[in-house]
């Protein structure tokens, strides 16, 4: 993911920055290698935990069963793998009161834009040293994205860029392509609406990952200067957004189905939504929500320049795997971490898109046969590459969730789409002020 050098130096540089507007809320904890709590050892065996909320579902290859196959190589070091089956802000939660109660598992599985939240309250290791040793393992932008003022706590396992899916059949039979300018897109989105068809969804349930994203694909929204955190959400990129989707929306040229909702998978069953953003993790739930229409007909490919984003694209989830700062083996966990997440196959039978660069991803069959034998995975390769730069700021779940409820009033009218971004700005500086941090307005 976001392989390219200017990125990877951005996401130094941002990183850097985050560390000064976070002072004097998350500690060093470089010292607590010895601290009491996480794995344990027995009789010369490091003992490991790790705690995750991947899918685990039929046909992939399980946690455990991939846990056990390191079990059995190294019975030096031994893990065991427990699933969260709550949000991930419900894992954060237990996870904070469990290092507080020194109970809490050397492992977590940890977004991206949770981190320097996570970071905030003092619950991560400062595991550097290790992390170096590891990092020719991954994509540059992920593994950048594990740290916090240079200091690293994990690796990265999956990326989420967004791409755009669609039905090329039902494309042809329209005389449409996919677009390549904003133009472009509502002229032929319009077009299909004419016939019932609908080439673009607005998710209101989305906007806080999803049209984030999209308007990160153009620039970021957080910095800090001088040790204050600035605050700009209202972006070129932002307007271009809320421009597209309102005159899509105003034209009824786009479907408004909450993602999450039924009504989203009966759009795709009736045959009438045949083109989507999505987030490239999106795929085997795409596919489930689809039944089996379009099966064989659906493609992948990247953003046009709808959005001011000049060919990029954003993040839309992706996370790693952090150390937490009560284990007392953080090496023996490093070790397993870098293992577990370069076990590419079995992850991608899990959904996700690996951030590890160790052997090539390769869809699963079933996946190939809905995307009409097309490689998907190089094409999300692709577009891992054309990442923008965007960083999170602390904290930034409760500006995801305002997005969310004010997206929703530009479907009933109530609203309009750009004042999503006027939200998220004010949720963006309230959220900072309230965590201490302080903030340049």
């Amino acid at each position: 993911m976001m392989m390219n050098k200017k990125r990877l130096l951005a996401g130094f540089s941002a990183v850097a920055a985050l560390s000064m507007g976070l002072a004097g809320c998350g500690s060093d904890t470089s010292t607590n290698n010895n601290a009491s709590g996480g794995g344990s050892s027995d009789g010369g065996v490091v003992n490991i935990t790790y705690m995750h909320r991947l899918p685990d579902n039929d046909g992939m290859v399980l946690v455990n069963d991939i846990v056990a196959k390191w079990n059995k190589e190294h019975p030096e070091i031994q893990v065991k793998a427990t699933k969260f089956d709550g949000k991930a802000s419900e894992m954060i939660k237990k996870l904070e009161t469990d290092v507080k109660n020194d109970n809490a598992p050397d492992l977590a599985q940890v977004g991206y834009a949770e981190l320097p939240e996570v970071f905030t309250k003092d619950m991560l290791q400062d595991v550097t040293e290790y992390a170096e040793q590891y990092k020719d393992h991954f994509a540059s932008g992920p593994y950048s994205l594990m740290q916090v003022g240079g200091k690293y706590f994990g690796l990265p396992q999956d990326t989420g860029p967004l791409v755009y899916f669609y039905n090329k059949a039902e494309f042809d039979k329209l005389g449409i392509t996919v677009p390549k300018t904003a133009d472009e897109m509502i002229a032929s989105a319009k077009k299909a609406a004419a016939a019932g068809k609908y080439i673009m969804s607005y998710q209101p349930d989305e906007a806080g990952n999803m049209i984030s994203g999209l308007a990160g694909a153009s620039g970021g929204w957080y910095k800090v200067v001088d040790d204050a955190w600035v605050v700009n959400t209202e972006t070129d990129g932002s307007k271009a957004v809320a421009d597209l989707y309102q005159q899509l929306i105003d034209a009824k040229a786009a479907t408004t189905n909450a993602r999450w909702d039924a009504s989203f998978d009966a759009s795709l069953q009736d045959g009438s939504l045949i083109g989507t953003v999505a987030a490239a993790w999106e795929a085997p739930l795409f596919m489930a929500s689809a039944g089996d229409t379009g099966a064989g007909d659906w493609q992948v490919t990247q953003l046009g320049d709808w959005f001011g984003n000049a060919g990029k694209t954003g993040p839309d989830g992706g996370s790693g795997v952090a150390v937490l700062k009560t284990s007392k083996h953080p090496k023996e966990a490093m070790e397993f971490l870098d293992w577990f997440n370069t076990q590419i196959s079995d992850l991608v039978s899990q959904g996700l898109v690996p951030a590890a660069t160790t052997a090539d991803a390769k869809a699963p069959e079933k996946w190939a046969e809905f995307f009409g034998g097309q490689d998907i995975m190089a094409e999300f390769k692709t577009a891992n590459n054309n990442m923008g730069d965007f960083t999170y700021m602390p904290g930034f779940s409760a500006v995801a969730a305002a997005m969310n409820t004010t997206a929703a009033k530009a479907v009933d009218g109530s609203g309009k789409v750009e004042d999503i971004f006027s939200e998220a700005q004010k949720t963006s500086i309230d959220t900072l002020k309230n965590l201490n941090l302080s903030v340049k307005e």
